[in-house]
């Protein structure tokens, strides 16, 4: 296959997401965007983008750790985005390399948490995850892969859209535990998968 004319711009939300990826891939050009683009320059993007990192799962048949690599993306108002074939190939190409099934079903993204019986409300509409970036990143040309966190059996706090304040909360330490744990596996496995992604050209 042809190189592509751009390396892609990587957008990671966090901290823990773009280390990941500056650890697996330290050629690749990392943005932290913040939770839902908070901090997001657009200048900071070219043409080409990635959207990178963690999913909450609408399915009670995508455990923690399942691989989303969508064709589309959806705002919760109804604007849906192709993703760039090309780049989503290889994304899913790499996962395969990996040992990986990616799952090819749209990804949701929305301004706040998702949780509860609106999983299944999105669920039923044929999305498999949500995330709080990705339809949002105005690029020419738009990939994503996304790690499934929280599912619909082990949900989390809205607490946690500010992690600084929620550890303070004792009620949110066996959350916090969970997430020291699953957290950081789920981002390397994006970050491997960008790496993998990334020698393909």
């Amino acid at each position: 296959m042809a190189t592509l004319p751009e390396e892609p711009a990587i957008v990671a939300a966090t901290s823990l997401e773009a280390r990941a990826v500056r650890r697996h891939a330290p050629q690749a050009h990392v943005v932290e965007s913040g939770i839902g683009l908070a901090r997001l320059r657009a200048s900071a993007l070219g043409r080409c983008a990635i959207s990178c990192g963690l999913a909450g799962g609408l399915r009670t048949d995508l455990p923690t750790g399942t691989v989303l690599i969508p064709s589309s993306i959806s705002t919760t108002d109804g604007v849906t985005v192709d993703c760039d074939p090309d780049w989503t190939l290889r994304l899913r190409r790499a996962a395969r390399e990996l040992g990986c099934v990616a799952v090819d079903a749209p990804l949701l993204t929305s301004a706040t948490l998702i949780n509860g019986a609106d999983r299944a409300v999105w669920a039923g509409r044929g999305f498999a995850g949500v995330d709080m970036e990705s339809a949002r990143i105005l690029v020419e040309s738009l990939a994503v892969v996304r790690v499934i966190l929280d599912t619909p059996q082990n949900e989390l706090s809205s607490a946690w859209l500010h992690p600084a304040r929620a550890i303070l909360n004792p009620r949110n330490w066996g959350e916090a535990m969970w997430l020291s744990r699953e957290a950081p596996k789920c981002a390397d496995l994006a970050g491997r998968l960008i790496a993998a992604a990334l020698r393909r050209r």
